[in-house]
């Protein structure tokens, strides 16, 4: 394993569990309020590993839905992770089928986002890199979840702190890191059109599959970005 790719990963993956600590504490609380003990909490954060959809299955826990729908709902929840997965396809490639398993689970938003930088920039996405950067998340979301279960009680009503807003505003962030690639505008806007239109009609969490699938629908008809000739390659032709 190249340590220097594998220390660059973890130094990019511990900012952003830091920035991600008050998610865990805040799912933590939750799930501790919803009747989930310490130990489930716990479970449910090592084995699902995403904290959204853990949100929406902890309250759907606590309203005593079917268990079914509450599987259904995290799936939809969480079906961005088929195209994430689909896009940085083509920047691991090159990995074995175990890497790619680890890969694919340690695939969140972020970790989509810097990788799919990486990926375009010419780096290129090295296991060592992409492990470093997941394994900095996983451990310290692991860790935040339990301390938030075992503390969460104190805090009282998160939204009394507005520690809920903090989940929207972290997705925008990630959302305007992309903002100079071609289509951008017209696909987060048909994107964020079809999920109000999809809250108000079907209702949560199928609004966040439905935006994204509207998302899609638009960046597929639109027409591909003309490429770019580097000056050296034109002048050659001129010449």
């Amino acid at each position: 394993m190249n340590n220097s790719e594998f220390y660059a990963g973890l130094k990019g993956g511990i900012v952003v569990a830091l920035s991600s600590a008050p998610f865990g504490i805040l799912f933590g609380a939750i799930a501790v309020d919803n009747g989930i003990s310490v130990l489930e909490a716990a479970l449910m954060s090592a084995t699902i590993f995403a904290g959204a959809s853990q949100l929406v299955g902890i309250e759907l826990f606590g309203h005593h839905v079917a268990a079914w729908l509450i599987v259904l709902s995290v799936f939809a929840v969480n079906f961005r992770h088929v195209l994430y997965s689909a896009a940085i396809a083509r920047f691991i490639g090159h990995f074995t089928p175990v890497q790619k398993f680890f890969t694919l689970f340690l695939l969140t938003d972020p970790q989509f986002a810097e990788s799919v930088k990486r990926g375009e920039s010419g780096r290129g996405v090295s296991f060592p890199w992409y492990i470093g950067f997941g394994v900095a998340v996983y451990f310290p979301w692991l860790f935040f979840s339990v301390v938030g279960a075992f503390f969460g009680k104190m805090m009282g009503d998160p939204r009394a702190i507005a520690i809920d807003v903090l989940l929207p505003v972290y997705f925008l962030g990630l959302v305007v890191g992309f903002r100079r690639k071609p289509g951008f505008h017209p696909v987060v806007a048909a994107s964020a059109l079809g999920s109000v239109f999809g809250y108000h009609f079907v209702g949560s969490p199928w609004h966040v599959s439905i935006g994204a699938a509207v998302g899609v629908v638009v960046a597929a008809l639109l027409p591909l970005p003309k490429e770019r000739v580097p000056v050296t390659a034109a002048s050659e032709v001129e010449t």
